[in-house]
């Protein structure tokens, strides 16, 4: 599975409006400050922010200096969000050729750049026609708007519907210790038989977030293997996602520098073969089949 993706990717979700509200000029640091750590892929989506945060970024990017071809940009469309910036009356999700071909336009004007590393459907739609699907990824990919096409959050089958007349290159699905279905239901077989790049979010899962005798079970561990391993509890998380043949991208949402640095660090960690299942044991509070 080869990519120019970089192994931790930096999630934009949090950058702006739903969450950090950066300034044009901290996000500008921020692009900067991730860069510095070694992470050159960022992960946008169009309703980001309310519709806003791809445009912030693409300011602070042209403000940055950083040549294009030095990072990797993802973005997502489908999903018609109910907020300020759009009169939709519900959640819904849209699909059809010229929406895709306008959003994915939108987010490039947006991002201040001439084309996506890659495009991803959001989230499925049960009235998502594949045919219209690859017919607008198809004149994108023509035109050179975006290198490649992806999915997120779709099942093994939801793939299998889109991959038959398009090639899907990655698929973006959440994925962690304390969420890890994704390696029972098919969908890291599949990514790893078909050579899909798979993409995390929420890689932490809910480890530092709730209390559970699952979570208190897996943080009695960390403790034990920090000291091993020499490496900080969010580190050993990643590096249990990171162990898997799939060769899964972590998509980290935190802003703060020293985690960032701690997340590419924990590229270098390999965790031993009874560690990592041990981990697997306190989350499940049984042994493995």
């Amino acid at each position: 599975m080869k990519n120019n993706y970089s192994k931790i990717i930096a999630g934009c979700m949090s950058w702006g409006a739903w969450g950090k509200q950066f300034s044009k000029q901290e996000m500008t640091q921020q692009i900067i400050t991730t860069l510095e750590a070694g992470i050159t892929t960022f992960d946008h989506a169009d309703i980001y922010g309310d519709y806003t945060t791809e445009g912030e970024f693409g300011k602070a990017f042209v403000e940055s200096g950083v040549q294009r071809e030095n990072i990797q940009l993802i973005s997502k469309c489908g999903i018609q969000y109910v907020g300020k910036s759009r009169d939709n009356e519900i959640k819904h999700y849209n699909y059809s050729k010229d929406y895709i071909i306008w959003s994915a336009e939108r987010s490039l004007k947006e991002l201040h750049t001439d084309y996506l590393d890659v495009l991803l459907l959001h989230r499925p739609s049960p009235l998502m026609n594949p045919y219209e699907i690859s017919s607008a990824v198809q004149q994108l990919k023509e035109q050179g708007k975006i290198l490649s096409f992806g999915v997120s959050n779709f099942t093994p089958s939801q793939v299998n519907l889109i991959s038959d007349d398009e090639s899907v290159s990655v698929n973006q699905i959440e994925f962690s210790l304390s969420q890890h279905t994704a390696m029972h239901n098919g969908s890291l077989d599949q990514m790893l038989q078909k050579e899909i790049t798979p993409m995390c979010w929420s890689p932490l899962g809910t480890i530092f977030k709730e209390q559970s005798d699952a979570n208190f079970r897996i943080l009695e561990l960390l403790e034990v293997l920090s000291e091993k391993y020499e490496a900080t509890e969010d580190q050993l998380l990643l590096s249990w996602i990171l162990r898997h043949p799939a060769t899964i991208h972590p998509v980290i949402g935190t802003t703060n520098s020293e985690r960032i640095q701690n997340a590419v660090r924990a590229t270098k960690i390999e965790l031993e073969l009874e560690d990592w299942f041990s981990l697997l044991v306190a989350c499940q509070g049984h042994k493995v089949p």
